[in-house]
């Protein structure tokens, strides 16, 4: 653990500033895909949006042409239903009654804004709104813990709490993440944990907090697309997540307007 926290880049107030400016230009490209989220519109019109957006700044997403089994091939995951994370733009329309998430990045002068939304398309079913409204409270449970001298733990052990109280569930595989120049650095921060556990939590940590909360089990499947993740017995997901500092004064979101 100690090479983890050695690791583990704390951020100065400049930097913090300049990561709070690509959080807020990130939660406007979020913004503009949820005003054109309705039945019929295609994911590919969702990642054309974003990346008009991002142009109008500047900026520039870190998932396009992120390493995996091959370059990832737009600026936003769109993840529809049973998709949990990393879902692929395509021509895919969506449809009354579908709930979508919705993950972007914005990198400015070279710090990383990184944060997603969960919504429903339209009328949904009160099970989805439900999984929705769950997940959505989920971050905020996890961010309140992120207090200088709590531990990595407290947030995972306060989410999974929260979600299994709602009857559902968290992915034990994926995880939320440090964030900064590079949108994944360390540590990973898991939706679980055991409270008093893992590492100090510092002023100057930026940490992804990202609860993935599944309807019917935490496990999960990789679709032959090689991103792709959804849940093992296909039943609905929802993704939420924000940027957030620790400061003296308690966390700070970056990510929002």
């Amino acid at each position: 653990m100690f090479g983890v926290e050695a690791s583990i880049n704390l951020k100065s107030e400049a930097e913090i500033a300049l990561m709070r400016e690509a959080g807020r230009i990130n939660a406007e490209t979020l913004n503009a895909i949820k005003a054109a989220i309705a039945p019929g519109v295609t994911t590919a019109e969702l990642n054309e949006v974003a990346e008009a957006v991002q142009r109008s700044y500047g900026v520039y997403s870190p998932f396009k042409n992120y390493p995996g089994p091959y370059p990832f091939p737009a600026s936003i995951c769109t993840s529809i239903n049973e998709e949990m994370v990393h879902g692929i733009p395509s021509n895919r329309k969506l449809r009354e009654g579908d709930i979508i998430s919705v993950d972007c990045g914005t990198v400015y002068e070279g710090f990383v804004g990184d944060s997603a939304f969960t919504v429903g398309v339209g009328d949904i079913s009160p099970l989805a709104q439900s999984l929705i409204e769950v997940t959505k409270q989920a971050l905020e449970v996890g961010i309140a813990e992120m207090v200088p001298g709590n531990h990595l733990g407290d947030i995972g052990a306060a989410i999974e709490e929260f979600v299994t109280k709602h009857g559902f569930y968290v992915t034990h595989l994926y995880t939320g993440h440090g964030v900064g120049r590079e949108m994944h650095e360390n540590p990973q921060v898991p939706n679980f944990g055991r409270r008093g556990e893992g590492i100090l939590l510092r002023e100057g940590m930026t940490l992804a907090i990202e609860p993935m909360v599944l309807v019917g089990t935490r496990h999960t499947r990789v679709l032959r697309n090689g991103w792709t993740v959804i849940s093992q017995d296909r039943s609905l997901t929802a993704h939420q997540e924000h940027s957030v500092a620790i400061t003296a004064h308690g966390p700070e979101i970056l990510t929002k307007l």
